[in-house]
């Protein structure tokens, strides 16, 4: 199967960055979302992301302009799946959400589309179901797109295998690297890992052991890396972290997710937001002066 047309449903922080990386590679893409409040401003993290990328000599202008004119946001769900090879869900964290959302456009796509959910905790087989298709359905899971090129492959138990390779060289072709979970795991496989980190993060906060950047300096020294788990937790978005942390039901998590809940309550969900455990587009963990 050749994939040609991407759709994208839910333009948040994922869905913007998979729609822009496949429109650079040279796919058509179509974003859903039912706010348009949402699409507007994934189309300007879009200008922002490729302005950084023209900065880096990462793209020209040209490609850039290309790009764009390959991509088309839409509030029309019939229109945004009419002709999809291709569907990439990126909604809320919520199972009653993605179950309502593959109803619907598991009744309105083409026969030959394949489904993928980019959930970053649930599994596919919680609403593959839903979709009509549960053969066609399988996780097809990302990072940052951009810096974090990973690219999770995670069939259900009836995904059908034949998938599998088509998903692989889609995965290539964005400039992703593709990695096959043998079975359904929550978390896949970096999460699951994350998920240990930023769990531990969040108890040496919410049980006052230490402050916010005292936890990320120790983690970026001793790990020489670029930032600590709350610089992360900006980056994945507070709202994400909160639907992941308050849907586990161990004490620890709940803690944290009250935590989050006070940031979100003021806006404050993160990068994307200007403003999380840190304020941006300067955050304190990046200047040189902070590990010093």
């Amino acid at each position: 199967m050749k994939i040609e047309n991407v759709c994208i449903l839910g333009a948040g922080t994922l869905g913007t960055r998979v729609g822009l990386q496949s429109a650079i590679s040279g796919y058509n893409v179509s974003i859903y979302d039912i706010s348009q409040k949402a699409l507007d401003g994934s189309f300007q993290v879009m200008k922002k992301i490729l302005h950084q990328l023209k900065k880096s000599d990462l793209i020209t202008e040209d490609a850039s302009v290309e790009a764009l004119a390959k991509i088309h946001f839409t509030m029309d769900s019939k229109k945004a799946v009419a002709n999809a090879d291709l569907i990439s869900e990126s909604v809320t964290e919520e199972v009653d959400i993605k179950k309502k959302v593959w109803k619907q456009f598991g009744e309105i796509a083409p026969e030959k589309t394949i489904f993928t959910t980019n959930t970053s905790y649930m599994l596919a087989s919680m609403f593959a179901e839903d979709s009509g298709r549960p053969s066609k359905f399988c996780a097809f899971h990302f990072h940052d797109v951009f810096y974090s090129r990973v690219v999770d492959i995670m069939p259900h138990p009836g995904t059908d295998e034949s998938l599998i390779p088509i998903l692989e060289d889609f995965g290539r072709s964005i400039n992703q690297v593709p990695v096959f979970v043998k079975k359904e795991n929550p978390g896949y496989i970096f999460n699951s890992m994350l998920l240990a980190l930023i769990g531990a993060a969040g108890r040496l906060l919410t049980n006052e052991i230490a402050e916010i950047e005292a936890i990320d300096k120790s983690w970026m020294v001793n790990f020489h890396m670029p930032m600590g788990p709350f610089g992360i937790l900006d980056s994945i978005g507070l709202d994400t972290a909160w639907h992941v942390t308050h849907n586990r039901r161990d004490s620890a998590s709940q803690a944290f997710a009250a935590k989050l809940k006070k940031y979100i309550d003021q806006g404050k969900l993160g990068e994307k937001t200007g403003e999380g455990f840190y304020t941006y587009p300067n955050p304190s963990y990046k200047d040189p002066d902070f590990i010093k």
